[in-house]
């Protein structure tokens, strides 16, 4: 069996970013069966972002192909051939003419022989700069009534790492979907030093309705951070039937702005002076008991892995 290195998570201490206050711009499309009508509609809805204000672009979970597991490999894309994936080097060219930073939702990614369910970090140059692959992937067990069996890792291979990545808008994590339901996941970005994180998904009607909004403010005031999720709208072609509800949560998971099911664009001002404010207030970290209990990180190679 091979050694595994664990180490302590002590939390790094947070940096200041270059910039502290920004609009963050949540693009809930709609999502149908035609690859570059899907592609050409999520560039309208960043375009109509960037006009709005917003200077952080979050897409949802699988935006360039209907969410069925069947359909994944015909939409699949190379991120090692930005030049010959088309909505990828939409994403890199409507960053880079716009001046912002997108965090690019998910499509499917092809890799050797795999299918990964991938979120792509595009930088205000147009230069791809960070990937996270699904680390958690969906399997119902029993379908909830009213539910269709799904189960993602019949297509879908898991991704090995989390995700953390620098930019101008702080240090943000990003997890897709199902990954949201681990808290661990949460902690250890919070530990990395995140402001933020960032979940496209693209939860059903029965787990949307009980768990979306709950899970997303219990990351958020559990690490002390923002938290901003995306969906696609819930009239997407998908026999999935899509709970829709983007949100952007405080670090006192208070929600600051959320939509409704429909395809729209959600627009919702950080202050990162908030989250300053809320440690201070309710200093969880330096009243941890960590003579009764660590959290440990297995995969801790670095900041970025």
């Amino acid at each position: 069996m091979a050694t595994v290195a664990v180490q302590s998570l002590i939390s790094a201490p947070l940096q200041i970013p270059k910039i502290t206050q920004f609009k963050i711009g949540i693009c809930q499309l709609k999502v149908t069966t035609e690859k570059s009508a899907n592609i050409f509609n999520a560039r309208s809805l960043i375009q109509a972002a960037a006009e709005q204000g917003a200077s952080l672009i979050l897409l949802p979970e699988m935006w360039n192909c209907p969410y069925s597991t069947d359909l994944f490999a015909k939409f699949a894309e190379d991120f090692s051939d930005i030049d010959s994936a088309p909505s990828l080097l939409m994403l890199s060219e409507v960053a880079s003419s716009l001046g912002v930073t997108i965090i690019g939702g998910s499509i499917p990614e092809k890799d050797a022989g795999h299918l990964y369910n991938s979120c792509p970090v595009f930088g205000p140059n147009g230069e791809l700069k960070a990937k996270h692959r699904k680390i958690h992937l969906f399997d119902m067990g029993k379908p909830l009534p009213g539910e269709v069996q799904f189960k993602e890792s019949d297509n879908i291979s898991a991704g090995e790492k989390p995700t953390v990545v620098d930019t101008d808008f702080g240090r943000i994590g990003i997890g897709i979907c199902h990954d949201i339901r681990f808290p661990e996941l949460a902690m250890s970005y919070s530990a990395r030093g995140a402001h933020l994180i960032c979940y496209p998904g693209a939860f059903n009607m029965s787990t949307g309705a009980t768990l979306w909004e709950l899970e997303q403010r219990t990351r958020a005031v559990d690490n002390q951070l923002y938290v901003a999720s995306c969906s696609p709208s819930r009239d997407s072609a998908s026999s999935y039937m899509i709970w829709g509800h983007s949100t952007v949560v405080g670090p006192m998971g208070k929600i600051i702005a959320t939509t409704g099911h429909e395809e729209a664009v959600l627009i919702a001002e950080i202050d990162y002076a908030a989250i300053q404010w809320t440690r201070e207030s309710l200093p969880l970290e330096s009243q941890k008991r960590n003579d009764i209990y660590q959290f440990v990180d297995l995969l801790r190679e670095s900041l970025n892995s």
